[in-house]
Order: structure tokens, then sequence, then C-alpha cells
């Protein structure tokens, strides 16, 4: 369980649902590579040997009792995050598609106070795997549709490779998206008139295990999500 003494102000969040085989890269590589930062493994209910690995491997984690679903994973990062008082923190994939080396470039605006919220997005600069070519229409369409109703562009709405502030730290930690929740993240960022900033991140390609998100839940996504974001943008209306 997470036990480790705090010797940093930044965290590094990674949700796991499932992920026995590559949740070993991702924790040895933070932990080999960028040591400065504390982390903390949310296993959210996993159905296979990813609690043994993690017990067994003496990692720093959370074992949630049921699978709560990626939204209450991150949230109980984040109240972690609260609980400790980080100043700083950062949502990393627990399929090992986020290099941990550009965590300095996504804190250091944050850190400068240049940004409340950073995302690092793989459709900057275009570089490196961009997803299939059905998610990516699905990532525009997301897009195009914050920027209709909040008149504010971004272009990886789904990137779960993020940053925040300690404003949000509190904020996510009381009320985080439950299902799909990045792009329902964004538009509450946005709402606030938080300072959002989007700088490019090379992603890598899933190598083992498969992702949760298949066709049929990719179309569910696409249902909920929109309606989501269309009741949450009427909902900051009605309060405003």
């Amino acid at each position: 369980m997470a036990t480790v003494n705090k010797k940093s102000d930044v965290l590094i969040i990674i949700p796991a649902y499932n992920e026995a085989e590559n949740i070993e890269n991702i924790v040895d590589e933070i932990t080999t590579g960028y040591p400065q930062y504390d982390y903390v493994v949310v296993n959210d209910g996993s159905s296979d040997a990813t609690s043994r690995i993690l017990k067994k491997r003496g990692y720093n984690h959370i074992n949630c009792p049921i699978n709560l679903g990626i939204g209450g994973a991150i949230q109980t990062g984040y109240r972690y995050a609260r609980e400790k008082d980080y100043e700083i923190a950062v949502q990393i994939d627990g399929d090992g598609q986020h290099d941990p080396a550009y965590i300095k470039d996504i804190i250091t605006p944050i850190r400068e106070g240049e940004a409340d919220y950073v995302i690092g997005s793989r459709f900057v600069n275009k570089e490196g795997f961009q997803s299939s070519a059905t998610r990516r229409i699905g990532i525009k369409f997301l897009s195009g549709l914050i920027t209709v109703l909040c008149l504010r562009r971004v272009k990886d709405v789904t990137s779960g490779f993020r940053a925040v502030n300690k404003f949000f730290i509190d904020v996510f930690s009381e009320n985080y998206p439950i299902d799909y929740p990045e792009p329902e993240a964004i538009l509450d960022a946005v709402m606030r008139r938080k300072r959002i900033l989007e700088l490019p991140v090379i992603m890598r390609e899933r190598e083992t295990g498969k992702s949760s998100i298949n066709f049929r839940r990719s179309i569910y996504y696409m249902i909920k999500v929109t309606l989501d974001i269309i009741v949450c943008r009427i909902s900051y209306g009605i309060r405003r």
C-alpha cells in the first residue's frame, strides 16, 4: 500500500487496470530515470496479476477494493496527492505509452506560474504514435465540440498525460469525471477560466497487453462524452 515517505513536491499518478504486462516497466523507468519525483500506482481492482506484482516489488500503490473506472482511479490518486500536500500532480497511464522524459516539460510552466493545467499532446507537432484513424476522428470531433461550446481549442482532448497545480489537485480530489474523464476535465478547467497549456510530447505505442476500449466501447464513449460535455456546459451557464 501507499506508505513511501514524501521526498518531492511532484506526485506522478499511475492508474492501472490489468496492466501486469506493463506496470513493472513504467514504474522501474520512473524510479530509475526520474527518482526526483514521487509516484503512486492506483490499482483499479485489477483481475490479473497487477496487485501481486505491486506488492512483490514493493511499489508505492493503492489497491481499490473494486473497479472504479479510470475516473475513480485518478480521483483516488488526487485524494492521495491532497492528503500528502503535493504542489503538482502528473497523470501517466499504466500502459507505458507516456514517456516520463516529458514530465519536466509539462511541469515547468506550472512551477513558473505560467499555467494551471498542462496537457501533453500528440497533435501539436504530430510526432510519434498518433492513435488509430478511428480514434483520431473521435478526438477531432470532441476537440471541435469543446471549441464551439467554450471558445477554447485543445487538440488532444483525450490525452491522459497531463499535469495540474495545487488548485486542481483540490478540485479533482473532490469531483472528477468518472467515465472517460479527460475531455470533461478539460471543459471544467476552461469554464473555471484557468490557464491551460498544450505542449508537444511523443507518445509510444502500447507494446503489450490490450486496451480496454474496443469498438463498442468507443461508440459508447463518443455518445456519453458528447452528452456529458453539452450538459456540463449548460450547467456552467446556468450557474453563472
